[in-house]
């Protein structure tokens, strides 16, 4: 059977209570291995020295592990590593709770200075977001943005929906969860009850029920010994009642037993008590469950690394390119999936929509009966009897309320036969409420749009493993049919320069160019178009006035404090023509627009931008506004850019000029020899340069030329104002 690898929402409720026995220990440092793993060295006046491990990758874990089963410190900490140690050194380990009955644990850090909360996410994706006192979020390992939720460096962390709990589950409230589904016993454990596979078939075998029993064929007598099943198991972990277990393989025969060393045997599972779904699998008893997961792990660690490690005298591995292909192919899959489920609910919104109007005079009478009411200071509860008492009596706009909902201000309907629902603000009218439901359509239709260009940049990716397949099987190829003595680099023409050439070669021409375009901020979109910047008011005047064209395209921010955008048809010097611009270079211009804006500095992930033709844009005020230097007046229709990422890319650019450049990532990456991306954090921009300016030199072996034309003064200049931090 597979190997667990990921914490259940039932280990960490046992894990919590072990884990608070450190309270007090004393943070000494931070580290961060690889992409996912946390490790935090702590002293406790007790234990000495104590090492907590946060995992949220393949594996998902967080325990307190045996200095003997800690890798040694990586070298040069990132980005994140620096945050924690900045804010951790010192602090005092105030405690660890498990949120709701979620796959999140939360660690409280307390200093005289500042007190910081850890959150681990050890489900879905994974993550680990460090928290202020306020709960503004000053860094995570992954920016998440969500319609439900956003996480980034700026924003209020917010937990995900609340699930329900079986392990305090009152009876009724079971019984109706089992009611609604329509499948069988397990399933409904697994799924309705939040319990996942293996606890609910523990549960039913504890209770004796036949675990695919259809939920229809489920009476009280089954629900009550469900039930108190779960009752048994919530009382003992409540109780720190636990009897910890490693689950093994079972070997195939006794003489491979006997010839077995006991920590030699791949493991299965671990759990806080024995479990009667694990009763034919030889298990290893502990004596905490924290010690038990850490021994899980360290030797699920090695089995891995031993099944992975290839023969001494093995010749170098076949990539598995089908797997990465296949691998693309699903995420491909998973787009169009999601480009259809857009689809879905921008045509869910507009059908909201439409049905207001086709019931105008109903909804309209709802409205107008609870503002009435609203203005006559009627308490909502109030209103929700009227209306309750209304349907009664067979009045249709009272029938058609379904639901009131006093903290929100709203009022939801159900319209047609087919129950359609449609929440509606009670302060506002029929046709406000409708076009808010068309304006969210048009929101998500522009997620569809971003979601294509997903689709695409995987398409790319899919074409680039599928190149590297076929260069492979090439090269394997031409090994067979050279003779010996032959090498692969014998042949007569020298090799195409590539990104590792120029970060090898021990020296690189400087090539300086001399554009016109280098005062303002500037770009090359990855289709070849420039864009242009203001760094304030004056080039903003300057960018309009001089060098705007008539064929070119006016971007600008919905927030304030914005910089113009202008991306060029033609140069200076050409002839304009009319261009179609893709989709593509379209966006790049948006995300520019957006990322040097006030947006950026607000620490904010994202941001809206609009883009318009020259001839909408103006210095002419209307009768008795007056215009600042640098704003200019845009009238007609506008083309929206929502939700547009923050981040840019700065790199060295080699051929066919040197230079530092920067801008949005897709088009930076494809010039640049090497890049560093970056979004909204909490590194002032001067210490943001210094930053990339080191890692760049680092990638170099001609460190001399990254001095003369990437200096952190010159890469400064492609930073926006604020903090930055590098993603990793």
């Amino acid at each position: 059977m597979d190997a667990k690898r990921e914490l259940s929402s039932v280990d960490l409720r046992a894990l919590v209570t072990e884990l608070g026995r450190y309270e007090g220990a004393k943070v000494d440092k931070a580290y961060r291995y690889d992409e996912d793993l946390i490790r935090l060295k702590l002293r406790d006046f007790d234990r000495g020295r104590v090492e907590l491990l946060i995992e949220v990758g393949e594996v998902k874990r967080a325990h307190v592990a045996d200095q003997e089963h800690v890798a040694d410190a990586p070298g040069r900490p990132p980005n994140f590593a620096k945050m924690l140690r900045n804010r951790l050194s010192g602090a005092d380990f105030a405690g660890v709770s498990q949120y709701e009955f979620d796959r999140i644990l939360t660690f409280e850090f307390e200093r005289d200075d500042e007190n910081t909360t850890l959150v681990a996410e050890l489900f879905g994706q994974g993550n680990v977001a460090a928290l202020d006192e306020t709960g503004e979020v000053v860094g995570s390992l992954s920016t998440v943005r969500l319609k439900s939720r956003t996480i980034a460096p700026g924003s209020q962390y917010e937990y995900p929906a609340s699930r329900l709990n079986p392990l305090t589950v009152g009876y009724e409230t079971f019984a109706r969860h089992m009611d609604d589904s329509d499948t069988d016993v397990v399933r409904t454990l697994a799924t309705q009850l939040n319990l996942g596979g293996l606890y609910a078939e523990e549960v039913c075998s504890r209770a004796r029920v036949d675990k695919e029993l259809p939920i229809a064929e489920a009476d009280e007598s089954v629900y009550r010994a469900l039930h108190d099943a779960l009752d048994r198991i919530g009382t003992r972990l409540r109780a720190g009642d636990i009897d910890p277990r490693i689950y093994e393989e079972p070997l195939e025969s006794a003489a491979a037993d006997e010839g077995a060393d006991a920590g030699d045997r791949p493991v299965v599972d671990v759990t806080p008590f024995p479990l009667a779904e694990h009763e034919n699998l030889p298990s290893v008893g502990f004596d905490s469950f924290n010690a038990a997961v850490d021994e899980y792990f360290y030797r699920l660690d090695r089995t891995s690394e031993a099944a992975d490690e290839p023969p001494a005298d093995a010749a170098p591995s076949r990539p598995d390119f089908e797997a990465e292909i296949a691998k693309q192919e699903r995420i491909i899959e998973q787009q169009r999936g999601a480009i259809e489920g857009f689809e879905e609910r921008a045509a869910a919104e507009r059908e909201r929509a439409e049905r207001l109007y086709a019931h105008y005079d109903l909804v309209d009478e709802v409205l107008s009966t609870v503002q009435t009411a609203r203005a006559d200071d009627v308490p909502w509860n109030e209103i929700e009897s009227t209306l309750a008492a209304g349907a009664d009596r067979g009045i249709p706009a009272a029938e058609a309320v379904v639901d009131v909902d006093a903290s929100a201000g709203t009022v939801t309907v159900e319209l047609g036969d087919d129950g359609t629902r449609v929440e509606l603000e009670a302060d506002d009218g029929v046709e406000v409420n409708a076009d808010r439901l068309y304006r969210e359509a048009k929101r998500i239709e522009a997620k569809k749009a971003g979601a294509e260009e997903a689709i695409e940049s995987t398409r790319r990716e899919l074409e680039a493993v599928e190149a590297r397949k076929a260069a492979w099987e090439a090269d394997d190829g031409d090994e067979g049919q050279r003779g010996e003595g032959e090498s692969a680099t014998d042949d007569d023409e020298e090799p195409a320069a590539s990104t590792a050439d120029w970060l090898s070669r021990s020296s690189i021409p400087i090539r300086a160019p001399e554009d016109w375009y280098e005062r303002f901020r500037w770009f090359h979109t990855a289709s070849g178009y420039l864009v242009i910047g203001g760094r304030n008011a004056d080039q903003n005047e300057a960018i309009v006035k001089k060098y705007m064209g008539p064929h070119d395209r006016f971007f600008h921010t919905q927030a304030h404090g914005g910089p113009v955008t202008v991306l060029k048809a033609a140069g200076p010097s050409e002839s304009p023509e009319p261009v179609d611009f893709d989709d593509a270079t379209l966006r790049e211009a948006a995300q520019f627009a957006v990322s040097y804006s006030s947006d950026w500095k607000d620490g904010r992930g994202a941001g809206d931008a609009y883009m318009v033709s020259p001839d909408q844009v103006s210095k002419t005020p209307e009768s008795g506004e007056y215009v600042e230097k640098g704003s200019f007046v845009v009238r007609g229709d506008r083309t929206y850019f929502e939700d547009v990422p923050c981040r840019v890319a700065v790199g060295v650019q080699c051929e066919p000029v040197t230079r530092a450049i920067g801008g949005p990532p897709s088009a930076i990456e494809g010039r640049a020899a090497t890049a560093v991306t970056l979004e909204p954090g909490m590194y002032a921009q001067n210490d943001a340069a210094m930053m990339v300016y080191r890692e760049l030199k680092s990638r170099f072996t001609d460190q001399s030329f990254v001095r003369k034309v990437a200096s952190a003064d010159q890469l400064q200049e492609f930073l926006p104002p604020g903090g930055s931090d590098v993603v990793e």
